[in-house]
């Protein structure tokens, strides 16, 4: 594991360029939830549209960047709350995913706190995301950065 001492790793808006990067990056995160999801079909599949995310007015894909190498990912997307919740809008984050060689050096914080700036410029009041339960090191690290359990869905395969 490579920590970055100092945190000299720098969080910018992705953009075209690094498409290939960041496709590769969605096979990670499909790679790391299969364990979690025996619903999911064989590979090859994909998630996200990243190019239109990228594009996007409402959405925002952002990129983890050490020694010039992208290292990490995420978005951040303007959803439409439910008619009988308090707030209108809110911020669903998605595409959350580190190298594993950068892993614990406190990336996802900042990639997540940037995301939260993002949300706040857009008044935003709430970010919500999805995680598998029994996904423990990421419920950990989300309930570090100060998320809470809400829902829980539940599924029955007949």
């Amino acid at each position: 594991m490579t920590k970055l001492f100092n945190h000299h790793f720098s969080i910018r808006v992705a953009n075209k360029e690094d498409l290939n990067i960041l496709l590769e990056f969605e096979q990670g995160v499909i790679a790391a939830e299969r364990p979690f999801d025996n619903t999911l079909l064989p590979d090859p599949i994909t998630y996200y549209d990243i190019a239109s995310l990228i594009e996007s007015s409402k959405s925002e894909v952002i990129v983890a960047v050490f020694n010039q190498e992208i290292i990490g990912s995420a978005y951040i997307k303007i959803e439409v709350a439910k008619p009988y919740e308090k707030h209108t809008h809110y911020g669903y984050l998605g595409f959350m995913y580190v190298k594993s060689d950068y892993r614990g050096s406190g990336i996802n914080q900042k990639i997540i706190d940037f995301l939260i700036h993002w949300a706040q410029q857009k008044n935003l009041t709430e970010l919500r995301l999805d995680v598998y339960h029994n996904n423990t090191p990421a419920l950990k690290a989300y309930g570090k950065a100060g998320f809470e359990k809400h829902m829980i869905c539940m599924r029955l395969g007949i």
